[in-house]
């Protein structure tokens, strides 16, 4: 399975998370600044990473990129996505950047896989919850990090 890890930061937290997550699944990294359309359609698994900002909103990088996910041919392509956030502070919009390339690249005809459990989060509401659980894999670096190794390695199991 050939799969890339597309990822966005800016003090290099998910920079991080999205190496960690490539090591594991044996991946090459694209940070979506130089990333072009063929290096999310040339793969079996395209991984999206993404931080959450402030009230909800996408990270610089991937707002300023977009284009280069909405032109790629993802109809029927394997997508991941992982999302960064902090619950604590931003307890109404925690990892809502992660529903954001969600519903992004659904419109594009892409399978989403590796939904995960909301247990063992502590926010009010968040974007990326559909349906009772996460549409990927909510990491809390801010709160939680301790809980980080374990949610990379049963998330990267399901995705295999």
């Amino acid at each position: 399975m050939s799969v890339t890890v597309i990822y966005g930061s800016d003090g290099g937290t998910t920079r991080s998370v999205a190496s960690r997550i490539a090591k594991r699944l044996e991946a090459k990294t694209v940070d979506i600044k130089s990333a072009r359309p063929a290096d999310l359609e040339g793969c079996s698994l395209l991984v999206l990473g993404v931080p959450t900002y402030g009230d909800g909103t996408l990270q610089a990088d991937w707002e300023d990129n977009i284009e280069t996910l909405r032109s790629a041919r993802l109809a029927n392509k394997k997508v991941a996505i992982f999302g960064l956030g902090d619950q604590e502070t931003y307890p109404e919009s925690f990892v809502d950047a992660m529903g954001i390339l969600y519903d992004e690249v659904v419109e594009l005809g892409a399978e989403v896989v590796g939904a995960t459990d909301t247990d063992d989060y502590s926010y009010v509401t968040s974007f990326a919850e559909r349906d009772g659980k996460f549409v990927g894999l909510a990491i809390d670096e801010d709160t939680q990090s301790s809980k980080t190794g374990k949610r990379i390695a049963s998330w990267v199991a399901q995705l295999v």
